[in-house]
């Protein structure tokens, strides 16, 4: 049944791009259809800004990104809407994070850093090819992440860490939640992500949604992590990928096939061309 929609929100990993961080000709021709006919088309990721794909970046027709897990909104390179982390909040994070053995991450201005050691042993924190090459393509290395967030003394986008041991990381969540004023989530098995109180993807969707005169009712949207929840929770049409993880799957209206099945296309074409 086709339902009129203004925009599409979609996350990358696991949900438009495949396993291997690919875009297929076939999703790109969807997309290039329904930004034909004017739906508004955006990447909704817990990435940072640098680390979108430049091919989504430079696809004609896409002028929005929410990066993040909504602590940014960038319109053609350019922040529009910004919630940060603060730097007391941040320093007790980081403190929690460095009781563990994680590799962790700081967001400013949209680019990620990471300590250079950790980055090159990556294999340890990230078991996927892909994803290891991501991360160690995409983030700045500096000799000491401690020291780079004390020397920024600033407020951040995100903060996250990768565990080498996933069962440490629910005493690590449990740790970060008991602090509040936090959004703590995650889009895989051993990572924490977390951003300030009621920042996440939802909210930043919502937002830009209401600049462009756009309903909750006109937006669908796509995802496959824990980090995508209240996004399906804020939308019209919401849908998760059939290679997503349950509690994403049971709030869902609609179910796709899953990323390396062109999932996010097929339902576009289906319900919105």
């Amino acid at each position: 049944m086709k339902r009129k929609i203004k925009m599409i929100g979609f996350d990358l990993d696991g949900t438009l791009l495949t396993t291997e961080k690919k875009l297929t000709d076939y999703t790109k021709e969807i997309m290039r259809k329904a930004i034909s006919r004017g739906i508004i088309l955006l990447p909704v990721t817990g990435r940072p800004y640098s680390g979108v794909p430049k091919e989504l970046l430079e696809f004609e027709g896409i002028q929005y990104v929410i990066t993040s897990n909504g602590a940014r909104v960038v319109e053609n390179g350019k922040s529009i809407y910004e919630r940060l982390l603060s730097v007391e909040k941040a320093r007790k994070i980081l403190d929690i994070f460095e009781e563990y053995d994680t590799l962790r991450e700081i967001y400013y201005d949209g680019q990620g850093y990471a300590g250079e050691k950790m980055i090159q042993c990556i294999e340890q924190y990230m078991k996927s090819p892909a994803m290891a090459d991501y991360i160690r393509t995409t983030r700045i290395p500096v000799p000491d992440i401690r020291e780079k967030f004390e020397s920024e003394n600033r407020a951040l986008d995100k903060i996250q860490a990768l565990f080498q041991y996933p069962y440490e990381k629910n005493r690590a969540w449990e740790q970060i939640s008991a602090l509040g004023d936090v959004e703590v989530t995650g889009a895989l098995d051993n990572n924490i992500e977390v951003n300030a109180g009621n920042v996440h993807k939802g909210n930043a969707l919502l937002w830009l949604a209401d600049k462009l005169g756009i309903s909750k009712d006109e937006i669908m949207a796509f995802g496959d992590g824990t980090n995508d929840i209240k996004m399906l929770e804020s939308v019209g049409i919401s849908v998760a990928m059939a290679n997503g993880v349950e509690s994403v799957i049971a709030v869902a209206d609609l179910v796709a096939c899953s990323n390396d099945e062109d999932g996010v296309a097929k339902m576009i074409a289906e319900y919105a061309l």
